[in-house]
């Protein structure tokens, strides 16, 4: 198991850049983000992907997956072809570049429909000429289990699976979004073990005075932290997937609003470099 980060915060910067960084504090893999403003486009020739490989194989780096993060359903037509069209080229992208995998969530609820409904209705339909593709090019689609989006809890991850069952198609895996809801994270580790094809590194603090004072359903009683710096017990979580054989990367998400980028990076590489 070896440590990652995901290139969100800092995709402005070329990877020319980031590589070599990345090497020095501890960082072995990359989720790089492709969408939006990214050094790193969809659109990238070959010129670029040739650089980024040699950079990558000098400082024995590697990509760990594309994150390709945008909404499949529940937006316009013209809204979820553009997003389709998106995770398309990710998937080109990344044959190019051989990496295994890329990241995208599981869409939101279209119009007046649960999210149980969607993915029934709808999941079917919005992931499988992505997942034709992406078999054709030996390429997993990982989810992150976002609660906002249709994989809110295990309940609709296991309507997801049931409803579009290739074996090429799985989770990009955060405690993160178990854990302050309440559900358990080692649990759903052991459960959906075959579908486990990325994991995100990032933690949790719950304020529980605030949370004494407004309830489960109020609002600004837990946020986001860097691993290490909340509740999650990551000794345990890393065990449980080395039980299952998961033997990949630990893909840092910096989304805690106490650190810059650069140095919450650093920091949480060198505390779960302590635990791989």
């Amino acid at each position: 198991m070896h440590v990652g980060i995901l290139t969100a915060p800092i995709k402005r910067t070329p990877l020319s850049e980031i590589i070599p960084w990345a090497a020095g504090i501890g960082v072995r893999a990359l989720e790089v983000d492709v969408t939006g403003a990214s050094a790193f486009p969809l659109s990238a020739d070959d010129a670029l992907v040739a650089q980024t490989r040699e950079l990558l194989a000098q400082h024995q780096v590697r990509i760990s997956s594309l994150a390709c993060y945008v909404k499949l359903t529940g937006g316009s037509a013209e809204q979820d072809a553009q997003a389709r069209a998106m995770v398309e080229q990710a998937i080109r992208l990344a044959a190019r570049l051989e990496v295994g995998v890329v990241c995208t969530i599981g869409g939101f609820p279209v119009g007046n429909k649960s999210k149980e409904q969607t993915i029934t209705e709808d999941a079917p339909a919005a992931f499988r000429p992505l997942l034709d593709l992406a078999g054709a090019h030996g390429i997993k689609i990982a989810l992150e289990n976002w609660f906002a989006t249709n994989m809110q809890h295990l309940d609709h991850w296991r309507a997801m699976f049931d409803a579009v069952p290739d074996a090429h198609f799985g989770l990009n895996f955060d405690p993160s979004h178990l854990d302050w809801p309440g559900i358990d994270p080692i649990g759903a580790v052991e459960e959906f073990r075959d579908r486990i094809f990325h994991v995100h590194a990032k933690d949790v603090l719950v304020d529980h005075a605030r949370l004494a004072r407004v309830g489960s359903i109020g609002e600004g009683w837990w946020r986001y932290t860097l691993p290490g710096y909340g509740r999650i017990r990551w000794g345990e979580f890393i065990t449980a997937l080395r039980d299952i054989g998961y033997n990949d990367v630990l893909s840092i998400e910096h989304e805690d609003r106490a650190f810059p980028a650069e140095e919450g990076f650093e920091r949480a590489a060198r505390f779960l470099n302590t635990l791989v």
